[in-house]
């Protein structure tokens, strides 16, 4: 089912994030030109800002939207057969606007496809760019074959997918957690860490799109939807008790000891500079109340979506906290730039419109995709 763009709300829904896109294309261009200094607020002490952090989380959603994609045309649960289509279509959208973002924060843009040819081994970052251009092909042909209804090359790219889903974000977290000068970041937590909160955001992601697709056109949920974003629910709540009692053991972790180095950015997120994003977005938006609301009422689709919106809203702080409050503790003396002893970081304009316009275009593009595309799968004996 289709909708058409001659109504007014829809001429002025895609007018607006065509023009969040183009400032963000227009900044990105901007900052090429003019130097980052210039343009972002990243420093010598904080290199890695909003930009790489918004990265992360794109990249993340996408091998979330992966995973739950492949528990239908892969895995053979058939209420996830339905959502297979927009499930991999976002993905790859979302794989796209992270790669936007990661691409902004270089200065030489181009040097992405320098990097993957001249390979290093035993860099983490080469890997991860490799596997994630690798994935989104794979995401690419798997689609193809969705929308084609190759059932069997279908389930060949779905699983291959689905391995890469695993593999991309925990190479991802290896990027972080090989570091070894950073002690916050540093072990083998992180991989881990990582793939839960895919899980996390690719579930409230997949229940907003399908929430959201049936009130734009006025379409009733029918009893196998309804089935289907409760167990989104379940799913959603299951993991983000997992998050809860790893984000738990991690602050333990830092405490313990007082490790320079993993014993400051703690305390940083519990009472210092981040302390606004910990309590209020991570800890009460990004899982007190979406837990709440999924044990009240996972029985609605209204409020299923609502946990989700504010579990995404949680995931997007999360990945933001946890890139920049690595870097808060100095490796070097640097006194002019550090606050009571740590560094700050406030993203520039220029910087959040980019972020902006990353999700823009990929929000913009799925909608147009709906207009074009048939993403409805049907089901049989749904």
């Amino acid at each position: 089912m289709t909708f058409m763009l001659k109504r007014p709300g829809q001429v002025l829904w895609f007018a607006i994030l065509g023009t969040i896109v183009l400032a963000a294309a227009a900044t990105g261009g901007y900052a090429l030109l003019a130097g980052h200094e210039h343009v972002y607020n990243v420093t010598r002490g904080v290199p890695w800002g909003i930009l790489i952090s918004n990265y992360v989380f794109m990249a993340v959603t996408c091998s979330g939207l992966c995973m739950i994609s492949s528990l239908g045309h892969v895995f053979k649960f058939h209420n996830f057969e339905m959502i297979s289509r927009r499930a991999i279509l976002m993905a790859i959208l979302c794989l796209l606007g992270g790669f936007f973002s990661i691409g902004m924060d270089l200065e030489h843009p181009l040097n992405m496809i320098y990097t993957l040819l001249t390979p290093n081994f035993s860099s983490a970052i080469w890997w991860m760019g490799t596997i994630y251009g690798c994935y989104l092909l794979v995401l690419l042909t798997e689609f193809y074959f969705l929308m084609t209804n190759n059932h069997k090359m279908s389930v060949i790219t779905g699983t291959i997918g689905f391995l890469l889903a695993i593999a991309a974000p925990s190479v991802l977290g290896s990027v972080f957690g090989l570091t070894l000068a950073r002690s916050f970041w540093h072990g083998a937590f992180l991989p881990v860490y990582i793939i839960i909160t895919a899980l996390v955001s690719g579930t409230s992601l997949i229940t907003l799109v399908l929430y959201f697709h049936h009130t734009v056109l006025g379409i009733d949920f029918t009893k196998h939807e309804k089935g289907l974003i409760r167990l989104l629910g379940k799913i959603l709540a299951m993991m983000l008790f997992i998050l809860l009692f790893s984000v738990f053991w991690s602050g333990i972790v830092g405490l313990y000891g007082h490790e320079p180095g993993r014993y400051q950015p703690v305390m940083s997120l519990l009472t210092g500079s981040l302390s606004v994003d910990f309590w209020l977005f991570e800890i009460l938006i990004g899982l007190a109340l979406p837990l709440y609301l999924l044990m009240r009422h996972n029985r609605t689709p209204f409020g299923t979506m609502i946990a989700s919106l504010l579990a995404l809203v949680g995931m997007f702080v999360m990945r933001f906290d946890m890139t920049v409050g690595g870097q808060l503790y100095p490796m070097r003396a640097q006194a002019a730039e550090l606050s009571n002893g740590l560094f700050t970081y406030i993203p520039s304009a220029g910087e959040i419109t980019i972020v902006v316009g990353s999700i823009a275009f990929s929000v913009m593009v799925y909608t147009l995709a709906e207009k074009y595309l048939n993403l409805d799968v049907k089901v049989e004996g749904h």
